[in-house]
């Protein structure tokens, strides 16, 4: 047999490092990146009437996030989405399910930790014009942050909530800002493009829809989670109504802080709308810009290491990523997608495969919408002839998934279905190996 040095463990350790807030943490602090801080000049253009969209994506995730909640109240086990799809759909569903999710974690996060980069060029302008840096930095923050989970689950849990709670104060403190000093008149015209209703919902909708992608993030670890069943149900809803407040707040009080002009041509609409806070705001949203990024980061490079063990756990995946260290944490999962982020971090500085990266990463948030879309499935599935209220929200679920899926666009889901299409030998190579007992 083979020896290891770290334990595989079983699915069933007593011990558990994470409980309510390192969940509500990890669906806040993944949810809450660097998109937010520009969506009210994206939003601007189409007035009031972008609230409507807010208010359907916002209503539309709480749906969703009642789906997983339900579904995590029925299991302790890891992975999430993965762990639903399994159980209600079958092996290679569910495997396709925890193989879209993990490349869609491991292509958004050399992304994420550029965004990270771009935040601190307002600190240290000279990293504009030097690609290299920006490089060496991202890299950096990236292995620093693996480094982190690999030490261990509760260390993890730990930094993310620390970034999570430092990441609200800005926001906070600009919707506080809002309250005390915006006006009502530089909120911009109810429909100042003069659009068709539905026309404008459908897009303020697709446009705001992102903002809420990463609320599975808290359900994924669940097999490290004290009393799974209640804290993550608890957990999630709280985070997505947490994320939801903290979105439609913060985008009313910088439209009420700043004139709908300047707003529409504003590049850093929240530094500006801080600026009422005095010459400390700015640097202080960009200082908060950081640590969303970093949290969000964090939280993809944790998810990235779970799921993979998920499914080895399950004997669906080879053995190697179920080993975990005494820190619980699955450390060759997550060297091998940090490794693999890191090389798609390089290649984005290659001109000729910019295009190629782009159409990964539209990628990478379309699967995260399709484990959506079958978590919804499966409760449907089960709920749909004992509990006709639970069945009903799930269809609402499952609606607002296609809808979010389809404003894809087409070819991005072609190359969506071709990702997926490559899960299917990797499944069968996968579990081949793993049912080769080692000598």
């Amino acid at each position: 047999m083979i020896k290891t040095t770290a334990p595989v463990l079983t699915d069933a350790a007593t011990t558990k490092p994470l409980g309510f807030w390192g969940c509500w943490s990890l669906t806040v602090g993944v949810m809450i990146g660097s998109g937010i801080f520009l969506l009210p000049t994206v939003l601007a253009p189409y007035g009031l009437m972008s609230f409507g969209g807010w208010l359907l994506t916002g209503g539309s995730s709480i749906l969703l996030a009642l789906v997983l909640a339900r579904l995590a109240a029925r299991t302790s086990r890891s992975g999430g989405p993965y762990a639903y799809a399994h159980d209600a759909f079958g092996d290679l569903p569910g495997f396709l399910i925890a193989w879209g999710y993990w490349a869609s974690v491991w292509i958004a996060t050399p992304t994420v930790a550029l965004a990270f980069v771009g935040y601190l060029s307002v600190f240290f302008p000279q990293l504009s014009d030097n690609p290299i840096a920006q490089a060496a930095i991202a890299l950096t923050l990236m292995w620093t942050l693996t480094l982190v989970s690999i030490r261990g689950v509760r260390e993890a849990g730990l930094l993310q909530l620390v970034m999570t709670l430092l990441k609200l104060i800005p926001l906070i403190l600009v919707i506080m800002a809002g309250l005390l000093a915006g006006s009502p008149d530089n909120l911009p015209a109810f429909n100042p493009a003069g659009g068709h209703p539905l026309a404008i919902l459908a897009t303020t909708a697709l446009l705001t829809m992102w903002a809420f992608a990463g609320m599975e993030a808290g359900v994924i670890p669940a097999g490290e989670v004290d009393n799974p069943q209640k804290t993550m149900p608890r957990a999630i809803v709280t985070g997505v109504v947490t994320v939801a407040l903290v979105y439609i707040g913060s985008t009313a009080a910088v439209m009420m802080l700043i004139p709908a002009d300047q707003l529409a041509r504003s590049t850093s609409p929240f530094a500006d709308a801080a600026l009422v806070l005095g010459t400390w705001g700015p640097p202080l949203v960009a200082l908060g810009a950081l640590v969303s990024t970093a949290g969000s980061l964090n939280g993809n490079i944790f998810t990235s290491g779970q799921m993979p063990l998920a499914v080895a756990l399950d004997r669906l995946a080879p053995k190697v990523f179920a080993i975990r260290n005494k820190g619980h944490a699955p450390y060759w999962s997550l060297i091998l997608a940090t490794s693999v982020s890191s090389i798609l971090l390089m290649l984005n500085f290659s001109r000729g495969l910019v295009g190629a990266f782009t159409f990964l990463l539209m990628m990478s948030t379309l699967t995260t919408l399709i484990p959506m879309l079958v978590s919804a499935l499966a409760e449907f599935r089960h709920s749909w002839k004992s509990a006709r209220g639970w069945a009903a929200i799930a269809v609402g679920g499952a609606l607002y998934s296609i809808f979010a899926i389809l404003g894809s666009g087409l070819e991005v889901l072609a190359w969506g279905a071709v990702l997926l299409a490559v899960g299917v030998p990797v499944f069968y190579l996968g579990r081949q190996r793993n049912q080769i007992s080692p000598e």
